[in-house]
């Protein structure tokens, strides 16, 4: 089978943690090839997420690594294993491929956090309101790929549904909850929106009131996607030109100290309820 052209972001993580492992080793990608019986190229590929390896192989290679973290090993070997086209496929060649990647990793994620300082999160804007943010592009978009950006988001809501639903947290700065889009009916409707999903056992929202003052990450607004084990958890930035996707240790260990402040800032479920219901009386 020829080396992927355009490997998936799921596919590159997969490879870019055997490369970790590999080098904590202190083994070369040719040394690591000798012991896998396969040339520094193949081992290269595998790395870069443009070839495939068998759960077999990888268990394999692990043991060359001397990585005895079994629940890593397995949870490499699950990614290793996935085959098959999956839903946000279909956009591929249509949408940005950081769009995709955002719907991949929300997919595959055990839980999933966001902390938001101006925009409603985009799994619990309702469509309307979606609609109005995708309008606002600079340069505008052409009102095709509006609605492809919208039904691309509204389908990665579908983490919330199904038989085992996303665990998912909220952090949002009440500044958040007085940006009208679209006008008084739209933005009270999206307030209602969050009201009724934050009333779902596996969704959490957390209001930052304004008389909380200053707090850790002002503007800046991200998500973190907690893995089936915590090193391949993922932080993804927004940014103009798109999602920015982080993993590195450092980088992990920072943004989940970062939420757990933010978390811990934030009003309570109930009280932040009780907020949102406020602010969308004033409407």
């Amino acid at each position: 089978m020829p080396p992927r052209s355009a490997p998936t972001v799921r596919q590159q993580r997969l490879g870019a943690e055997l490369r970790r492992l590999r080098e904590r080793a202190g083994l070369s990608s040719t040394e690591a090839g000798a012991l896998l019986g396969a040339d520094q190229a193949r081992i290269s590929n595998i790395e870069a997420g443009r070839i495939g390896i068998s759960p077999a192989r990888l268990r394999t290679l692990a043991c060359n690594y001397d990585c005895a973290d079994e629940a890593l090993v397995n949870a490499l070997c699950m990614m290793a294993s996935e085959r098959g086209r999956h839903w946000w496929e279909e956009y591929r060649g249509i949408l940005p491929t950081a769009l995709l990647d955002l719907a991949e990793f929300e997919h595959h994620a055990v839980r999933l956090r966001t902390a938001q300082t101006s925009h409603v999160p985009g799994l619990l804007q309702t469509v309307d309101h979606a609609r109005v943010v995708f309008q606002q592009g600079v340069p505008p978009l052409p009102p095709h790929e509006v609605e492809h950006r919208l039904s691309l988001r509204l389908k990665r809501q579908a983490v919330f549904h199904g038989n085992e639903p996303t665990l998912y947290t909220a952090v949002v700065h009440e500044a958040a909850l007085h940006m009208q889009f679209g006008g008084e009916a739209v933005a009270r409707a999206q307030l209602e929106h969050i009201i009724e999903m934050s009333e779902r056992d596996n969704i959490t929202v957390l209001v930052i009131p304004f008389r909380a003052g200053a707090f850790p990450g002002a503007g800046q607004s991200f998500g973190f996607a907690e893995g089936a084990v915590p090193q391949l958890d993922t932080v993804q930035l927004d940014a103009s030109h798109g999602s920015v996707l982080l993993y590195a240790e450092a980088q992990l260990e920072k943004y989940r100290k970062l939420l757990a402040r933010l978390e811990a800032i934030a009003s309570g479920p109930e009280s932040s309820r009780d907020l949102i219901h406020k602010v969308a009386r004033k409407l």
